[in-house]
């Protein structure tokens, strides 16, 4: 028998008592406050392992970078910018046509 069958017992319940289906609402909503504790629980260990994963990785990038940094030390500087930055470039060679009128005469 599955242990996550979740369609109701339709014989049982049409033919039970006030005092029988109010037992069995508790029952399920019990049943669902201890899921919601497992789903709790089970978020929260997802979230701790991710972090420790993520960790591991900024590690990994970070000695990477300080590997990197020491190579590129000893390389000559590239030349200067004379003020200009990077974002300066974005799209830089693209023409950009100008917007058409909306408006059909």
């Amino acid at each position: 028998m599955n242990p996550y069958y979740t369609q109701p017992p339709w014989e049982f319940l049409l033919t039970a008592s006030r005092n029988t289906l109010q037992s069995y609402e508790l029952s399920r909503l019990a049943h669902a406050a201890n899921l919601r504790k497992e789903l709790g629980a089970l978020l929260d260990q997802y979230l701790e392992e991710n972090t420790a994963a993520m960790l591991a990785r900024w590690l990994m990038d970070q000695r990477e970078r300080t590997v990197l940094g020491e190579e590129t030390a000893s390389a000559p500087a590239p030349p200067e910018n004379k003020g200009r930055r990077a974002s300066d470039n974005f799209l830089g060679d693209r023409i950009v046509p100008p917007r058409a009128s909306r408006m059909r005469t």
